[in-house]
């Protein structure tokens, strides 16, 4: 699939960053994960490919401080995607490989210089807490 040139830059730069980020278009498809990710997550992106948002909004599992799952729509990507600003919240989840861990997620969207929306990006890590 042929992607904006500002889908494509954002995912040129998070190949060269060392924390994990996700990428999505408009439609919540993820359409790419880097290096960083595929260890906090579990799995590479070249073994789950793109995903629409109802499978990767639940794969990770993530949860609240009670352990109760979240749902799709309070995660900071999709609401990203659904009104076009930035987002942050911190939670937990389950990794593929069943790990639980905290990470802090800021999620901001992808505005091509047209001023069309063009998808989102979320940036995570592990979050310590102080």
């Amino acid at each position: 699939m042929a992607y904006e040139i500002e889908i494509i830059l954002n995912r040129q730069l998070a190949d060269c960053l060392s924390i994990p980020v996700f990428i999505t278009d408009t439609s919540g498809n993820l359409i790419f994960y880097n290096e960083p990710a595929e260890e906090i997550l579990g799995k590479r992106f070249e073994e789950t490919g793109e995903m629409p948002v109802a499978e990767w909004g639940t794969i990770f599992k993530p949860m609240d401080e009670q352990g109760l799952p979240l749902p799709p729509e309070e995660l900071p990507l999709v609401k990203t995607l659904s009104k076009a600003h930035p987002y942050h919240l911190t939670f937990w989840i389950e990794s593929l490989k069943g790990v639980k861990q905290k990470i802090s997620v800021t999620s901001y969207p992808i505005i091509g210089r047209t001023g069309k929306f063009l998808g989102a990006v979320a940036i995570f890590w592990t979050s310590i807490d102080e």
